[in-house]
Order: C-alpha cells, then structure tokens, then sequence
C-alpha cells in the first residue's frame, strides 16, 4: 500500500478519490486501510457502455451469428437417446471452433426438468415428446450473447404449442415497442403478472418476464422487469443492444417454452441479431 501511496503523490493525484469499477474484496479492503477515498466507477462505466458503437454492434451480431450455427447443430442432434450434457459438449465444441472467446455457461432442460425453470443442465435422456429449452451464453472478443430457444422433440403437444404461441406473443408485443423514445416501463408493462404465470411475487419471477443490456457485460443497461421498471423507467435510445426473454409454463405441469432475442435499437425501431428460426415451436427430427 504504501508504494501505491507515492505512486498516487508522484503522480500529483493523492488524496484524490480513486474510482474502482472491478475488485476483489481483499483488494478493496488494502484501499481503504490505506485511507483512499474509494468510489463506485462501476456506475460510471455502465453508463459509458449503454449506447454501443457501429464496431461493437458488428461483434455482437458475429457473436450471434455464432450462436446461429450452433441451434442447427442441436436441431440435428436433438432426439431420444441424447443427453442433455451431451448437448451441451456438441455447443461447447462448435463454438470454440468458431472462435468464442470463452462459452461460459449453456443451460439444457428438457421434460419433467422445464418447470419450474432450472439454470443448468443434467445428464437427463431426452425422449420422444420432450420439451426442451437451451441459453447459450459465450462470448467473442469480448462480445457477449445470451441466447435462449425451444425445441420440441419429434413431436409436440397442445398444451406445449399453446405455451409456446404465448411466449412468442409477448415477446413479439415487446420487439414492436422497440425504438428510440420508449421507455422501459412501457415495454415490462405489456408482461403478464408473476401470479399469472404461478409466482408468488415479482421477485420470484424476475428473469422470466426479462430484458437486460448486451455488451462486454451479460447483464448490463438497460434492465427491463416489471420489478423495477414500472417505477423506475428509463428512455431507450439508438444503439441500446439488449436481450429480450419470456418463459410460459405449459398446462400440462412439466412442459415450458422459453424465447430470447436479442435486439439493436435503430433510428427506425429494432433489428434482431438472433435469427434462428423462433417464429413457431421447432420440431426436431419429426416422426
């Protein structure tokens, strides 16, 4: 600490408060016990990070375009007698063969696992019938996605169609709000109660009924949540790139359609950076 201290006075800034985004709890704790007046920069570099330049927009959407190849991948490979974990190495393969920095996590969930809604994956067989949803979250230089589709298995069900067509409706009613001047209130507005879809509170839903800021971040500005955008909305603006995601149980107690796109926020409305097909609940492998 103390050459920290004459590195600060030889650099004529001691006694000046020092602006920390990231830092290990022993390092701050060293900070402070060497009396630097430590400030919160973390807010300071969100703010930096909300509006994404035309080269960050570019490594976002390769991201994507990553994420892209590996859904046709899974659509292939999805059938009885595959794994969940298995699907998961077969993504984690394709993508650091594309050039993904780091594939830091990949959620697999699959029949009776789909509600309620698990953030992992298992060692599960899918079967014939199956639901299944998968989030890739990987990043290229830098460049984050978080990436969410849903699959049925050979066949689907009505309730598991109707799960899906309702996800896919909020969804949709959120992408069209999309563009500068709206605010985020208006977009976690068109969501459905957390007692709606089975939840006791807001709380207990928050990250289902979703949208949150893409970047050199997972979950950066802006957040959008019937938890705290209803009260505490903000503005969206040209070159906001941010996730989008609903989940809706199914009727039939196991199954869950799960969707996210992630979109850019253009002078004209919103373009998608996602373009595996979502339109309608994919059937892998048709019988």
């Amino acid at each position: 600490m103390e050459e920290i201290q004459s590195e600060l006075a030889a650099a004529g800034v001691a006694g000046m408060p020092l602006g920390v985004d990231i830092a290990e709890t022993p390092m701050l704790l060293e900070l402070l016990s060497a009396g630097i007046d430590v400030r919160d920069a973390q807010q300071v570099m969100l703010d930096a990070r909300l509006i994404k330049s035309p080269d960050e927009i570019a490594l976002l959407s390769t991201a994507a375009a990553m994420v892209d190849g590996v859904y046709q991948d899974i659509a292939e490979a999805l059938k009885p007698g595959v794994r969940e974990n298995e699907i998961v190495a077969l993504a984690n393969k394709r993508l650091y063969e594309m050039g993904s920095d780091d594939v830091e996590a990949i959620n697999a969930v699959s029949g009776e696992r789909c509600n309620p809604h698990p953030h992992n994956f298992s060692d599960r067989l899918i079967r014939p019938g199956d639901q299944a949803y998968f989030d890739i979250i990987q990043s290229f230089n830098g460049y984050r996605t978080c990436y969410y589709r849903t699959f049925a298995v050979g066949r689907s069900t009505p309730a598991q169609r109707d799960a899906y067509a309702r996800a896919r409706e909020w969804i949709d009613s959120a992408i069209e709000l999309v563009r500068p001047g709206t605010s985020t209130d208006q977009i976690a507005g068109l969501w459905p109660e957390a007692k709606d879809f089975g939840f006791q509170s807001e709380m207990a839903a928050f990250g289902l009924q979703f949208g949150h800021g893409l970047g050199l971040g997972l979950h950066e500005r802006p957040i959008i949540s019937r938890l705290n955008s209803l009260e505490h909305p903000i503005e969206l603006h040209e070159g906001m790139v941010f996730a989008l995601e609903t989940y809706c149980p199914a009727t039939d107690g196991q199954s869950a359609a799960r969707i996210e796109e992630e979109v850019v926020v253009t002078s004209s409305g919103c373009s998608l950076l996602t373009l595996f097909p979502a339109e309608e609940l994919f059937v892998t492998n048709k019988y």
